[in-house]
């Protein structure tokens, strides 16, 4: 037995040696231009920054569960920023050049960002102890989440070659950050045939081409034309497909005046209603409370309870007729409408030649001469780690499979232990497995300005499970409204959906909206019970 245990012993360091060199050999190898595994402590190798703003305090430490280390963001509602500067830059323009780092939030992420921005050269003014959201970048990337904000950024900071203004182009439609407190592996491939890739944990999640105005927003090509700014409609231009029939006259019949609704003449009381008696009487059972006081309180009435009479008969007190629709009711007359004889169009101004407009080969990367971390965030406990900048995709799927994936498999493992052991592991398994296709179907691109709300029914099921099926129905809504619009077009406005709050919420929710309201309600009653005399009066109906 113990001869069994040194032999395990041994296998591991040997599996442990294998996996360092081999790491070793991937940083030493012309493939990985930068690699950051935050084995050693970063300090005097990053630089935090000195602005005041920053008072987020970084630390080296391990990953929950593992001995493997990373950056960590350790305190909660904390701006934080630190630049790590390379040896030399990194050109963007020749060759493939992949980016990619782990992040784990192990305690979530409601609100906050935990990308990466990859700075230009020094000369375009930022200092690395003077770092901020104003120092120039040439890429962003990674996931961010608050509120309808659900994603992993890809923003190109390009520089307009007529202008020379450097604008922001953000990838369409991003990938949605996984809902868990797992280690991910974020992953940009940028290819010299200006096709850009992003993998999470190393699976496709979105291919996008830099120079495709369908993947960039704003395009990094200006359109050829543009509308003529000083093209005006004529004023004898008419719009109106259909006009009122100038040729009709409403009939002589036609009462405009007839009410909607009209009493029902032939309707009769029913048998056995009990006309005399009031539909609500004092209870007997009543008594006037001790302290009641008639000179201050007023004179005591008893409390209104139902009539027990008329439980078993049609109905109490003074029977009316029922109302009935008037089959003489038309409303306003309106004339018929018609083709309009004038009918033009709607309006557009002319295109003419679009004096900014140029033409791309290939983008006008800037170079990468550091790496910053620069976030707000509500949550501490994210972790950043084998930050990598390579110049071939194999050397970052190796990466991936021996520093991310077995640290992956452990905490993939742990978790589904603990929901196993809490006894949801059946419900659990469902909800993710729903979850994760829920996530996917808001990822695809033709839901475009939809993908929003999609986001936001998905983050309110997930804290409130449930309303998951609601959640469903309202997404099915959604996508079918999107498809007859594709389909058809028009401009059919997507219904407006919404999920039903549950009655009662679970055990430790709480939210800021719901003791305010608690608090206005307390309010409410104290300020009745000094106001209201203390008579007891009829229930409301």
């Amino acid at each position: 037995m113990e001869e069994n245990r040194r032999m395990m012993s041994s296998l591991q360091l040997c599996c442990f040696l294998l996996i360092g060199c081999l790491v070793s050999t991937i940083y030493s190898s012309s493939d990985a231009i930068f690699y950051e595994s935050f084995d050693e402590s970063f300090e005097g190798s990053w630089i935090v920054s000195e602005k005041e703003e920053y008072s987020g305090e970084w630390k080296h430490s391990k990953s929950e569960g593992h001995d493997d280390y990373g950056l960590l963001v350790s305190e909660k509602a904390r701006k934080y920023a630190i630049v790590k500067e390379l040896e030399k830059p990194v050109e963007l323009k020749d060759g493939t050049v992949v980016l990619q780092f782990e992040v784990r939030l192990q305690n979530g992420l409601e609100c906050g960002g935990a990308y990466l921005k990859y700075l230009r050269p020094q000369e375009a003014g930022w200092t690395a102890k003077g770092f901020d959201n104003e120092s120039p970048y040439s890429i962003m990337f990674g996931p961010d989440k608050c509120g309808a904000t659900n994603k992993v950024h890809f923003i190109l900071k390009h520089k307009n070659p007529k202008s020379g203004e450097y604008v922001e182009h953000h990838l369409k439609f991003p990938p949605s950050v996984p809902s868990d407190k797992l280690t991910h592996v974020y992953t940009a491939i940028l290819k010299p045939d200006n096709e850009v890739r992003i993998l999470v944990d190393g699976e496709e999640k979105k291919k996008a081409n830099f120079l495709s105005g369908d993947d960039f927003e704003p395009a990094l090509i200006p359109d050829k034309t543009i509308p003529d700014p000083e093209d005006k409609k004529p004023e004898d231009w008419d719009e109106r497909a259909k006009i009122p029939d100038p040729e009709a006259t409403k009939p002589e019949d036609w009462d405009e005046d007839a009410p909607m609704d009209i009493l029902d003449e032939e309707a009769e009381k029913p048998e056995g209603w009990l006309e005399d008696e009031p539909e609500e009487v004092d209870d007997p059972e009543a008594v006037k409370p001790e302290d009641w006081d008639d000179e201050e309180d007023g004179e005591w009435e008893a409390p209104k309870i139902d009539n027990p009479k008329c439980e078993a008969a049609p109905g109490c007190g003074e029977w009316k007729r029922p109302l009935k629709r008037n089959p003489a009711y038309k409303g306003k007359w309106h004339a018929p409408l018609i083709d309009n004889p004038a009918y033009k169009g709607i309006w557009k101004p002319r295109e003419i030649p679009n004096p900014d407009y140029f033409e791309l080969e290939t983008p006008n990367f800037e170079p990468i001469a550091a790496i910053g971390i620069e976030i707000w965030t509500m949550q501490d406990g994210i972790l950043f780690d084998n930050v990598l900048i390579a110049s071939d995709e194999k050397t970052a799927e190796t990466i991936r499979e021996t520093t991310w994936k077995p640290k992956f498999k452990v905490e993939e493992e742990k978790q589904k232990a603990e929901e196993q052991e809490a006894g949801f592991d059946g419900l659990k398994g469902i909800q993710k497995a729903v979850f994760d296709v829920l996530y996917k179907i808001a990822d695809l691109p033709f839901l475009g300005d939809h993908k929003v709300k999609v986001l936001e029914l998905i983050e309110k099921a997930e804290k409130q499970p449930n309303i998951t099926i609601g959640v469903i129905v309202s997404i099915v809504v959604v996508i079918f409204s999107v498809l007859l619009k594709l389909l058809f077009g028009g401009k059919k406005a997507t219904p407006k959906v919404t999920v039903a709050e549950p009655a009662k919420k679970e055990e430790g929710e709480s939210s800021n909206t719901g003791a305010a309201a608690e608090e206005e309600e307390k309010n409410d009653e104290q300020n009745e019970d000094a106001a209201a005399p203390r008579r007891r009066t009829r229930r409301d109906i």
